[in-house]
């Protein structure tokens, strides 16, 4: 019995390190070459296609100099102002948020950094599952160990959700304002970095007062940070 316990355990840390190593491969491909598709976009691909079999997803890469410095600020002001100085982990903003969830008693707040939300935009999905947060801060560790903040930034910015299947930068901007990602001005890229943590929803609902309430708060921020050259 505990000849098989122990054949079985071997047999899992196998697996476990193997798909480590397959997250490596690709987070090394990935620091050359542009990924053409990520986790989240399968699954809002999947999603579209439920009700529209024949759906395509909008997503186009665009280079680092090809995106607004604006829209850089906006969204590090927004999701991450200290992404320079850390190595992957805010544990400042993951104390504060921990605390304003349990004064709320609910999931208020969130304390993941750039290099977290991309870990889990390029293989993870969504669910809160702990084990899940586990695997995310392993490749977080990987991502950060290997890319340079500029490469982690450009991936980020082309691979997000803002929308129902719209993906990256310059999708979202020629959706909204019919301009690239390099013609980005503050306020859009306000705008735009505002939309993220429920793209879907605000997709339909851009003069709603907290979205509007937010976008001021980033655009205020946006002196006070700054973008990988």
């Amino acid at each position: 019995m505990w000849r098989l316990v122990w054949r079985g355990a071997l047999l899992l840390a196998a697996i476990v390190l193997l798909l480590q190593f397959w997250f490596l491969a690709h987070v090394l491909w990935w620091k050359v070459y542009d990924p053409s598709s990520t986790a989240f976009m399968e699954s809002g691909m999947a999603r579209l296609q439920e009700k529209k079999p024949d759906a395509e997803l909008r997503y186009r890469w665009v280079d680092y100099p090809r995106i607004s410095i604006q829209l850089k600020r906006a969204v590090i002001a927004a999701e991450d102002s200290r992404f320079l100085a850390h190595e992957g982990f805010d544990w400042d903003a993951m104390e504060s948020a921990l605390e304003k969830n349990l004064k709320k008693g609910r999931i208020a707040a969130g304390g993941s950094t750039i290099s977290q939300q991309l870990a889990k935009n390029l293989f993870l999905s969504a669910s809160r599952n702990p084990l899940r947060k586990v695997q995310e801060a392993v490749i977080t560790v990987m991502i950060e160990s290997l890319w340079s903040k500029r490469r982690i930034l450009e991936v980020y910015l082309n691979v997000i959700e803002w929308g129902n299947g719209i993906y990256g930068a310059e999708a979202a901007s020629r959706r909204y304002f019919k301009t690239s990602a390099a013609g980005i001005g503050r306020d859009q890229a306000a705008l735009l970095a505002a939309m993220i943590p429920n793209p879907r929803y605000y997709e339909t609902h851009r003069s709603s007062r907290g979205l509007l309430k937010r976008k001021g708060i980033i655009a205020a921020r946006m002196v006070q940070v700054t973008a990988p050259r």
